[in-house]
């Protein structure tokens, strides 16, 4: 697949020309390393300066990093003139290290990560995001012992246990433990991920306290009923069926990795906890972007078209994503274990496979917008706590997002894709950056991104932000 940018590229470079050689070679999908000549930067057929053609990427092995997978196996990357060479992350702190490094180019990220360092919880950093990669896409898994446990504690219909569960069925287990003087442990991939905001707000809409960090904690563990910690994500499965932990909150394969393996059983997903959450996000150090703002508007454009591609004609692609996921190179996990998940379905015990359709959404609902008020719940749960350790007014939260969040980014990426035909108008949504407040979480409490304040006094628990 080959664009007018692309061809103009190729006749524009022509001290890059033995790099394109050993490219097409390739086949037009494996980037050759970052080139001096790539520095100077390129033109594309429109006129615009991509100041650094040649990238490369991180990404966790998990399947919400498709749409970077899809935007080079698809061509969408080299359509906007971009050479990527996508490279798997140990894990979440090593990516970011990175990407502040400038070792990586950009990153799949968790939503958090842009966020925790912009604050300077860990890793004090300017780190922004032009987009958002998905919504939805992680789940609860316990062993097999504490599922054993909690079945008695599970309401039933037709011989199945009846969804969203809620952690009150772990309550009687918690208090097993105890009484057996055992800690009961739960495993969450980065202090500042969806899954330790999931798996806290789950417990805690139970009554169960998962813990606060402070000056002296940064552990997260102080007052905490359930021990939680950091697992990298493609070793959750191994840790659990160690017996290291006793369950854990990570996006998919890992989830159903667990039921295959027989070792657990998810318990609940995101979607169920917060419908339609926002969960990865595309990362780059502010410096980054600043020196590079054509090329990351041509990355924006790439990864938009990949997520519309991922969810188009009712996901009719999926199958083929699946098989891209499952190389090696990417999620490098087995492909019926990633259509478990991957193509609008979910299995929570061993042959109860459910419908789940909005799993995984990549494109649908707006999913690619950087929302401000995304931002803002994740800060909310900062504070909530303990990572962010004093009270703060509302425009606090309003100033932090515009600093980390970049809808300008994303909305010029929108307008030329619209004018390319790759976007409808439809699909380029009318806001301000807020979206409408939304009771869809397992509490039913709800949220509006334009009182964070208002919202964080509503929990019965989690710290206040009294001001």
């Amino acid at each position: 697949m080959k664009s007018t940018t692309t061809h103009y590229w190729l006749m524009a470079t022509a001290s890059a020309i033995v790099t394109i050689l050993v490219f097409a070679a390739c086949g037009g999908r494996t980037s050759s390393p970052v080139t001096e000549a790539s520095a100077a930067g390129t033109q594309t057929a429109s006129g615009d300066v991509i100041e650094k053609p040649e990238l490369v990427l991180g990404f966790i092995k998990l399947t919400d990093m498709a749409p970077l997978a899809i935007a080079k196996e698809k061509g969408f990357f080299e359509e906007e003139g971009l050479y990527v060479r996508l490279e798997a992350q140990a894990n979440w702190k090593v990516l970011l290290d990175r990407v502040i490094s400038g070792e990586l180019d950009g990153a799949h990220m968790l939503a958090g990560q842009p966020i925790g360092a912009t604050i300077g919880f860990g890793t004090k950093a300017e780190v922004v995001t032009p987009l958002s990669m998905d919504l939805n896409g992680n789940g609860i898994t316990v062993s097999n012992e504490v599922w054993q446990a909690m079945k008695p504690h599970i309401p039933t219909e037709n011989g199945k246990p009846v969804h969203p569960i809620s952690a009150a069925a772990l309550q009687p287990v918690l208090e097993k433990f105890r009484n057996e003087g055992r800690p009961f442990r739960m495993g969450m991939v980065f202090p500042v991920s969806t899954h330790n905001y999931e798996l806290r707000y789950w417990l805690a809409a139970a009554g169960i306290s998962p813990g606060y960090y402070t000056e002296s904690d940064i552990t997260g563990t102080t007052d905490a009923d359930v021990l939680l910690s950091v697992t990298p994500p493609p070793q959750m499965p191994a840790t659990l069926e160690a017996g290291t932990i006793n369950g854990y909150c990570v996006g998919e394969p890992w989830n159903q990795q667990a039921v295959f393996k027989g070792i657990g059983v998810p318990v609940i997903t995101d979607y169920e906890i917060w419908k339609n959450n926002p969960e990865k996000v595309f990362g780059v150090s502010k410096a980054w972007a600043d020196r590079h703002p054509n090329t990351l508007i041509a990355i924006t454009k790439a990864l938009i078209r990949a997520c519309k591609w991922l969810d188009e004609n009712e996901m009719a692609n999926r199958a083929e994503a699946v098989a891209i996921l499952a190389r090696p190179e990417y999620a490098g996990a087995d492909p019926e274990v990633i259509a478990n998940s991957m193509t609008g379905t979910f299995e929570y015990e061993k042959g109860d496979k459910r419908s789940l359709p909005d799993f995984n959404v990549f494109f649908r609902f707006h999913a690619t917008y950087p929302y401000y008020s995304d931002c803002i719940w994740y800060l909310t749960q900062m504070r909530r706590w303990g990572q962010i350790t004093t009270s703060h007014s509302n425009e606090w939260y309003f100033e932090t997002a515009r600093k980390v969040y970049l809808p300008e980014v994303w909305l010029e990426a929108a307008r030329r894709l619209e004018q390319e035909g790759h976007l409808t108008k439809e699909e380029i949504p009318e806001t301000d950056g807020f979206k409408p407040a939304t009771g869809d979480f397992i509490d039913g409490i709800i949220y509006d991104g334009r009182d964070p304040v208002g919202y964080l006094n509503k929990f019965s628990v989690g710290l206040k932000d009294n001001l």
